[in-house]
């Protein structure tokens, strides 16, 4: 027995008109859309790459980050990046 459950999407504007436009199109529901998409997509494994794995060399060089740098502050990063352009 099949179950059908109401839920909320939320989609861009251009997304969802040309999603609208298509279902009309094809005759069906935005609905029988949203499935069908999903269904080919559900269906696809996802394929992992196949190029090898590259291992990056580490640097053992002395040094460090200035004073100041806080690494988990990304926007701060950014920030003092583009102050020294």
């Amino acid at each position: 027995m099949l179950r059908h459950m109401r839920t909320t999407v939320r989609l861009d504007d251009a997304l969802l008109d040309r999603a609208r436009q298509e279902a009309a199109r094809r005759g069906v529901t935005l609905t029988a859309l949203i499935e069908q998409g999903l269904q080919l997509v559900l269906r696809r494994p996802l394929k992992r790459s196949e190029r090898p794995r590259v291992k990056l060399p580490e640097c053992r060089a002395g040094g460090g980050y200035l004073p100041g740098v806080d690494l988990d502050d990304s926007a701060g990063l950014l920030d003092r990046m583009e102050s020294r352009r």
